[in-house]
Protein backbone atom coordinates (compact mmCIF):
# COMPACT_ATOMS: atom_id res chain seq x y z
CA UNK A 1 0.00 0.00 0.00
CA UNK A 2 1.21 3.11 -0.73
CA UNK A 3 -0.14 6.93 -0.12
CA UNK A 4 -0.62 9.49 -3.02
CA UNK A 5 -1.57 12.93 -3.13
CA UNK A 6 -4.95 14.34 -5.02
CA UNK A 7 -2.47 15.81 -7.90
CA UNK A 8 -1.11 12.17 -8.44
CA UNK A 9 -4.92 11.03 -9.18
CA UNK A 10 -5.61 13.85 -11.35
CA UNK A 11 -2.73 12.70 -14.00
CA UNK A 12 -4.15 8.95 -13.83
CA UNK A 13 -6.20 9.68 -16.82
CA UNK A 14 -5.31 5.97 -18.11
CA UNK A 15 -5.76 4.57 -14.68
CA UNK A 16 -9.32 3.05 -13.35
CA UNK A 17 -10.12 1.82 -9.62
CA UNK A 18 -12.21 1.18 -6.85
CA UNK A 19 -12.64 4.15 -4.56
CA UNK A 20 -13.52 3.83 -1.01
CA UNK A 21 -14.14 6.71 0.99
CA UNK A 22 -13.83 7.54 4.92
CA UNK A 23 -12.00 4.49 5.28
CA UNK A 24 -10.79 4.77 9.29
CA UNK A 25 -8.44 2.30 11.39
CA UNK A 26 -5.87 -0.04 9.78
CA UNK A 27 -5.89 0.47 6.40
CA UNK A 28 -4.41 -2.82 5.81
CA UNK A 29 -7.60 -4.74 7.36
CA UNK A 30 -9.28 -2.74 4.98
CA UNK A 31 -7.73 -4.03 2.23
CA UNK A 32 -7.90 -7.75 3.68
CA UNK A 33 -11.37 -7.34 4.28
CA UNK A 34 -12.30 -5.49 1.00
CA UNK A 35 -10.54 -8.72 -1.04
CA UNK A 36 -12.39 -11.21 1.30
CA UNK A 37 -15.61 -9.72 0.47
CA UNK A 38 -15.08 -9.57 -3.55
CA UNK A 39 -13.48 -12.85 -3.43
CA UNK A 40 -17.01 -14.47 -1.70
CA UNK A 41 -19.25 -12.08 -3.93
CA UNK A 42 -17.48 -13.70 -7.07
CA UNK A 43 -16.40 -10.58 -8.04
CA UNK A 44 -12.73 -11.13 -7.99
CA UNK A 45 -11.70 -14.30 -10.54
CA UNK A 46 -9.45 -17.04 -9.62
CA UNK A 47 -6.18 -16.03 -7.10
CA UNK A 48 -6.85 -12.56 -8.62
CA UNK A 49 -6.60 -9.85 -5.98
CA UNK A 50 -5.73 -6.03 -5.07
CA UNK A 51 -2.52 -5.58 -4.13
CA UNK A 52 -2.27 -2.28 -5.67
CA UNK A 53 -3.67 -0.27 -3.41
CA UNK A 54 -3.16 3.17 -2.45
CA UNK A 55 -4.16 5.36 0.80
CA UNK A 56 -4.73 9.60 -0.05
CA UNK A 57 -6.56 11.86 2.05
CA UNK A 58 -9.27 14.62 0.27
CA UNK A 59 -11.60 16.62 2.33
CA UNK A 60 -11.03 15.31 5.99
CA UNK A 61 -11.59 11.56 4.89
CA UNK A 62 -8.91 8.74 4.49
CA UNK A 63 -9.80 6.63 1.11
CA UNK A 64 -7.95 4.04 -0.47
CA UNK A 65 -8.07 3.43 -4.29
CA UNK A 66 -8.33 -0.25 -5.35
CA UNK A 67 -6.14 -0.20 -8.49
CA UNK A 68 -7.55 -2.76 -11.69
CA UNK A 69 -4.02 -3.38 -13.19
CA UNK A 70 -3.05 -6.59 -13.72
CA UNK A 71 -6.60 -7.80 -11.60
CA UNK A 72 -9.15 -10.33 -13.08
CA UNK A 73 -12.34 -8.79 -12.15
CA UNK A 74 -16.03 -9.43 -12.89
CA UNK A 75 -16.70 -5.91 -13.63
CA UNK A 76 -20.68 -6.37 -13.78
CA UNK A 77 -20.63 -7.67 -10.37
CA UNK A 78 -17.99 -5.06 -9.10
CA UNK A 79 -20.65 -2.32 -10.66
CA UNK A 80 -23.80 -4.10 -9.09
CA UNK A 81 -21.27 -3.99 -5.71
CA UNK A 82 -20.35 -0.95 -5.51
CA UNK A 83 -23.77 0.45 -5.82
CA UNK A 84 -25.83 -2.06 -2.73
CA UNK A 85 -22.51 -1.03 -0.70
CA UNK A 86 -22.86 3.00 -1.45
CA UNK A 87 -24.32 4.08 1.50
CA UNK A 88 -21.55 1.93 3.28
CA UNK A 89 -18.42 2.30 1.43
CA UNK A 90 -18.76 5.32 -0.65
CA UNK A 91 -17.69 3.53 -3.69
CA UNK A 92 -17.44 5.04 -6.98
CA UNK A 93 -14.72 4.90 -9.67
CA UNK A 94 -11.57 6.84 -9.99
CA UNK A 95 -12.53 8.71 -13.20
CA UNK A 96 -15.76 9.24 -11.64
CA UNK A 97 -14.19 10.42 -7.86
CA UNK A 98 -11.47 12.52 -10.35
CA UNK A 99 -14.34 14.65 -12.20
CA UNK A 100 -16.56 14.98 -9.69
CA UNK A 101 -14.29 15.89 -6.02
CA UNK A 102 -11.42 16.82 -7.84
CA UNK A 103 -12.09 18.86 -10.92
CA UNK A 104 -11.09 16.63 -13.43
CA UNK A 105 -7.57 15.38 -14.68
CA UNK A 106 -5.13 17.35 -14.84
CA UNK A 107 -3.21 18.16 -18.72
CA UNK A 108 -0.26 20.00 -17.36
CA UNK A 109 1.86 16.93 -16.48
CA UNK A 110 1.97 15.24 -20.84
CA UNK A 111 3.45 12.17 -20.85
CA UNK A 112 6.80 12.54 -22.92
CA UNK A 113 7.73 10.48 -26.17
CA UNK A 114 10.09 7.64 -25.19
CA UNK A 115 11.72 5.27 -27.93
CA UNK A 116 10.76 1.91 -26.93
CA UNK A 117 9.87 0.21 -29.99
CA UNK A 118 13.11 -1.46 -31.46
CA UNK A 119 15.08 -1.11 -28.78
CA UNK A 120 16.20 -4.50 -26.10
CA UNK A 121 12.72 -5.75 -24.97
CA UNK A 122 13.86 -6.96 -21.66
CA UNK A 123 11.40 -5.03 -19.81
CA UNK A 124 13.84 -4.01 -17.21
CA UNK A 125 15.42 -2.56 -19.53
CA UNK A 126 12.32 -0.69 -21.27
CA UNK A 127 11.31 0.48 -17.53
CA UNK A 128 14.69 2.30 -17.15
CA UNK A 129 14.30 3.79 -20.44
CA UNK A 130 11.04 5.18 -19.74
CA UNK A 131 12.42 5.80 -16.11
CA UNK A 132 14.89 8.01 -17.36
CA UNK A 133 13.15 9.93 -20.24
CA UNK A 134 10.54 10.76 -17.21
CA UNK A 135 13.61 12.11 -15.16
CA UNK A 136 14.69 14.04 -18.28
CA UNK A 137 11.42 15.78 -18.41
CA UNK A 138 11.54 16.63 -14.89
CA UNK A 139 8.78 13.99 -13.62
CA UNK A 140 10.91 12.38 -11.34
CA UNK A 141 8.47 11.67 -8.84
CA UNK A 142 5.80 9.68 -11.80
CA UNK A 143 9.16 7.25 -13.04
CA UNK A 144 9.81 6.68 -9.27
CA UNK A 145 5.67 5.63 -9.13
CA UNK A 146 6.17 3.46 -12.71
CA UNK A 147 8.88 1.52 -11.39
CA UNK A 148 7.22 1.54 -8.08
CA UNK A 149 4.21 0.18 -9.45
CA UNK A 150 5.49 -2.38 -11.84
CA UNK A 151 8.19 -4.21 -9.65
CA UNK A 152 6.25 -4.80 -6.64
CA UNK A 153 4.29 -7.21 -7.71
CA UNK A 154 1.17 -6.51 -9.36
CA UNK A 155 2.48 -6.81 -13.23
CA UNK A 156 2.38 -10.70 -13.16
CA UNK A 157 2.71 -10.40 -17.35
CA UNK A 158 5.28 -9.04 -19.80
CA UNK A 159 2.05 -7.14 -20.90
CA UNK A 160 0.97 -5.73 -17.81
CA UNK A 161 4.13 -4.35 -17.66
CA UNK A 162 3.83 -2.50 -20.86
CA UNK A 163 0.19 -1.02 -20.30
CA UNK A 164 1.54 0.13 -16.85
CA UNK A 165 4.21 1.94 -18.94
CA UNK A 166 2.55 3.15 -21.32
CA UNK A 167 0.27 4.99 -18.77
CA UNK A 168 3.87 7.43 -18.07
CA UNK A 169 5.41 7.85 -21.66
CA UNK A 170 4.14 7.80 -25.24
CA UNK A 171 6.13 4.86 -26.36
CA UNK A 172 7.60 5.79 -29.87
CA UNK A 173 9.99 3.63 -32.24
CA UNK A 174 13.39 3.94 -31.98
CA UNK A 175 13.33 4.58 -35.85
CA UNK A 176 10.87 7.36 -35.15
CA UNK A 177 13.14 9.37 -33.01
CA UNK A 178 15.74 9.25 -35.35
CA UNK A 179 14.18 10.32 -38.56
CA UNK A 180 12.58 13.43 -36.32
CA UNK A 181 16.27 14.11 -35.09
CA UNK A 182 17.25 13.96 -38.33
CA UNK A 183 14.61 16.04 -39.68
CA UNK A 184 15.43 18.74 -37.01
CA UNK A 185 19.02 18.74 -37.81
CA UNK A 186 18.17 19.71 -41.77
CA UNK A 187 15.74 21.82 -40.48
CA UNK A 188 18.70 24.04 -38.97
CA UNK A 189 20.58 23.62 -41.69
CA UNK A 190 17.98 25.37 -44.24
CA UNK A 191 17.82 27.77 -41.58
CA UNK A 192 21.34 28.54 -41.16
CA UNK A 193 21.67 28.56 -45.56
CA UNK A 194 19.01 31.07 -45.62
CA UNK A 195 20.50 33.45 -42.98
Amino acid sequence: MRKVDINELKVMKQTEGLVLQGCGGALQEWVEGINGLLKEEGILIGDSKFDDVMVFEHKGLTNLLFSFDGVSIDMERLAMWRLRTHSQFGGTWLSDYVENQLGGFSESVQKPDCPLIGTNGNIFHLMAVASRTLKEHGQDELARQMVERITNGNCHRYEDALNMIGEYVNITSVNEQKDMEEENQMDMGVGELEM
